[in-house]
């Protein structure tokens, strides 16, 4: 089991905050590219990229439930169940990634061009959809590698992963968008096809070390991919309310980006520069949730308890601290962080403005967070979907009176970050302190 020390809780948090770090230049790098290339492109990407993120998250919802039974699983000294979790998993993103690909490739083309304002944007959005909607074959079984991985706090594995995906799709991105180093120019297109190889890549590196690992034979994480009731029971129990969860907390996000879209196309570009930076902050709370789940899950198993607020402490503390150092640009020079974005002239005084509103409500998030994902830890997964589903309720409430009938000023617009974090983290602090949960975990 994990020592509670700073030192073993940065050693598991670093490489999952690195693998972040290095996720955000890619999309950083993705948007800097594209938006060089055309503004209408940038706008397409940034609202077609939150639509695959939105499918995305509901393999990802399997794979945190796959993590947090694991890590359980490690915690009771319970061995011989990983093995069927494990293939339990990669059968069950397999599913999902099938269904899922399906509405990408064939239905949200042609949904698009009926709900938007723009078609030439909304025409792109269905190219870059369609080539990027292959990802998924290569993401579910990332997902169930990385969460086997996580569950054990092996996350210099999942980093390095991350660097080959990140570092392929850079050399691609500059390959395929403007037709470099021997490479046709296929511009919006090859961004979603160097994002897709790179994925690819990704994966199959995770593939071949896992392979080859001693973790193979110990667990026998091959020998199981056959139905298993009760496997597939538990995963559903703990992995369904995390997949609807963030399937419905990205495809309201995505919703707002619609509205902002439709509201006009200068509100959609200032707040696609303010997206793009966005993912920077999350890099040390995304990091430290993860390491969260991997930390509850397993002290819960061991049955104790009173470590539990000695964990929620440490992980803000050093929460905190790290979104200090990653998202201080935010507050101190926004402008060169939106321009590394975008060099048009006409957004960066309103995106800078926008940048620095919300650079507080990133601060609470990292604090809330660790609240939320003890829930998550806990395995009390139906529980955190309820939080986030009333939170989503209400953003999605004043997201639509800020933008459609309001008619807000876009830096007005951005205040619904604080209603959302606010909103879930008065509503994790409530359950954890008032309700019964530790009898209850799974």
């Amino acid at each position: 089991m994990l020592e509670l020390r700073y030192k073993t809780i940065l050693a598991v948090a670093l490489p999952m905050m690195i693998s972040g770090f290095i996720q955000s230049i890619v999309l950083i790098t993705d948007a800097a590219f594209i938006s060089r290339y055309s503004t209408e492109a940038f706008d397409a990407v940034g609202n077609g990229g939150l639509i695959y993120i939105t499918m995305y998250m509901c393999l990802l919802g399997m794979g945190d439930g796959a993590q947090i039974i694991i890590a359980r699983r490690i915690g009771e000294e319970r061995p011989e169940a990983i093995g069927r979790i494990f293939g339990s998993s990669v059968l069950m993103n397999c599913l999902l990634a099938t269904v899922l690909f399906g509405i990408l490739y064939f239905i949200m083309p042609s949904a698009i061009l009926g709900y938007s304002k723009n078609q030439e944007i909304a025409a792109l959005q269905g190219d870059y959809i369609q080539i990027r909607s292959f990802a998924l074959f290569f993401s579910m079984v990332t997902i169930a590698i990385q969460a086997f991985f996580l569950a054990k706090g092996r996350t210099v594995v999942v980093l390095i992963a991350a660097l080959i995906t990140a570092l392929s799709n850079v050399f691609l991105d500059c390959g395929l968008i403007f037709g470099k180093i021997g490479l046709p120019e296929m511009g919006l297109k090859g961004a979603a096809l160097a994002s897709t190889i790179a994925d690819g890549l990704g994966m199959l590196f995770l593939l071949v070390y896992l392979f080859f690992s001693d973790e193979k034979q110990k667990y026998r994480l091959f020998s199981h991919f056959s139905y298993n009731f009760q496997s597939m029971k538990e995963l559903l129990k703990v992995g369904s309310p995390l997949m609807l969860q963030g399937f419905f907390a990205l495809g309201t996000w995505t919703l707002y980006f619609t509205w902002l879209e439709q509201k006009g196309q200068f509100d959609l570009t200032v707040s696609q520069n303010i997206r793009s930076i966005y993912f920077l902050a999350f890099v040390p709370i995304w990091g430290f949730a993860g390491t969260t789940k991997t930390y509850i899950s397993q002290y819960l198993g061991a049955k104790k308890f009173d470590k539990i607020p000695v964990i929620q402490r440490k992980i803000q503390l050093l929460t905190v601290g790290f979104l200090l150092l990653t998202f201080h640009g935010a507050i101190l020079y926004p402008e060169k962080l939106i321009l590394m974005i975008n060099p048009e002239e006409i957004y960066l005084r309103k995106s800078a403005e926008i940048l620095q509103l919300i650079s507080l409500s990133v601060l609470l998030f990292g604090i809330i967070s660790v609240y939320f994902q003890t829930i998550h830890g806990s395995g009390n997964t139906l529980h955190s979907m309820l939080i986030e589903f009333f939170t989503v309720f209400i953003y999605t409430i004043c997201s639509f009176l800020f933008i459609k009938c309001w008619n807000f000023d876009v830096y007005w617009i951005w205040t619904v970050e604080y209603i959302y974090f606010g909103v879930l983290g008065l509503l994790s602090i409530l359950y954890l302190r008032y309700y019964p949960w530790k009898n209850k975990i799974v």
